[in-house]
């Protein structure tokens, strides 16, 4: 199969669907890639070292959608990348279409067959093409929330980790999932005081076990959010329903009572976010302010360290990556797990969650 892998043109991203080594697997496998002129200079992967892995150099993003079959990609597809798009093609990347209309209309009119990385599936239930990229922007959460906490940066003043006779920052985390857990990790390393909410009593047992008194686990329900985050100097938006709309838990109402300064980083913002008054902003202009509350909702906080994220995410995503290239579609239905990420083809919706949120004709 031709593998093409055009350059990510979303705001500050800078990531790369392939990496050179996973360049390297798929023409050992006899396949042909195709590679956009400089789709790895974010990751410091020169169109020389694409070329030693077996790539074929392309001119522009118009000859890699003309030339391939499979279409690796990070991010989702935008505009300029629908139009571009045939019934023949296989898409693979990123593409949380529950919070995207446009884009989900785009590619049942393009006619694709389109498989979204945060919908495979593994034997024991879990997204292990969301997990890579769910680690990064766990700890970038906590790093990110921290630096906004600072009065320069329009937050309270506080310092996370606080210093002898002060206190630290109280940090509370909702959901106890692999976002989670790592902005738990970064925020316990950090000194802060940190809750973690989850409405499943066994998530709290393992969360306990693996943190002890490093951390409060607390059941998630409205009267206990509401104290907590209340309380809270910094809050992490850690909830997923996989291919649906994040639910809006922390409503405008409760902004009124909280500290001011205080710093909502939104992790779920690509589902639609988790905050009532959450909408998507970049690196370029990260945060905006509601009622006194800092808001931090940056739709791909991973790409800002490419490097780290592009690696990860190949990790995960090349055994895929591979079978759909030696099989086609027809890998759909050798593994039900990567037949669970099918979320568009023959113009339909094929995923549920999707259609819930959309309805069958989006708008």
């Amino acid at each position: 199969m031709i593998v093409g892998v055009p350059k990510e043109i979303k705001v500050k991203e800078s990531r790369v669907g392939l990496v050179p080594s996973s360049v390297s697997e798929l023409v050992r496998r006899g396949h042909e890639v195709l590679v956009e002129t400089n789709a790895g200079q974010g990751i410091g992967a020169t169109d020389a070292d694409y070329e030693a892995a077996g790539a074929k150099i392309m001119p522009d993003a118009k000859s890699v959608f003309d030339g391939a079959k499979m279409i690796v990609k990070v991010k989702e597809p935008q505009p300029s990348e629908w139009v571009q798009l045939r019934p023949d093609h296989i898409l693979f990347t990123y593409l949380h279409l529950a919070a995207d209309a446009a884009q989900t209309k785009g590619l049942m009119e393009s006619g694709c067959t389109a498989i979204a990385y945060e919908t495979i599936t593994d034997a024991a239930g879990g997204l292990p093409l969301l997990a890579p990229m769910s680690e990064v922007a766990g700890r970038l959460s906590v790093i990110e929330g921290a630096a906004h906490l600072k009065a320069n940066a329009g937050g309270r003043g506080v310092l996370i980790s606080g210093v002898p006779g002060t206190e630290p920052a109280n940090v509370v985390i909702i959901g106890g999932g692999v976002v989670g857990v790592n902005a738990a990790k970064m925020a316990v390393g950090m000194g802060a005081n940190v809750t973690i909410l989850d409405m499943s009593l066994p998530r709290l047992r393992y969360l306990s076990d693996i943190f002890g008194a490093s951390v409060t686990t607390r059941y998630s329900s409205a009267s206990v959010l509401e104290e907590a985050v209340m309380k809270a100097d910094m809050v992490v938006g850690a909830v997923l329903v996989p291919g649906a709309s994040a639910p809006r838990l922390v409503t405008k109402d409760m902004l009124s009572k909280m500290k001011p300064g205080s710093v909502l980083v939104d992790v779920a913002i690509d589902q639609g976010g988790c905050f009532e008054t959450s909408k998507a902003t970049t690196h370029d202009e990260p945060t905006y302010v509601v009622d006194g509350i800092v808001h931090y909702c940056v739709a791909n906080m991973p790409g800002s360290v490419p490097r780290t994220s592009s690696e990860a995410l190949n990790n995960a995503t090349l055994p895929f990556t591979l079978a759909l290239a030696d099989k086609g579609v027809a890998a759909l239905d050798d593994n039900p797990h990567l037949a669970n990420g099918l979320n568009v083809s023959d113009g339909k919706i094929r995923y549920q969650a999707v259609i819930d949120a959309l309805g069958e004709n989006p708008a």
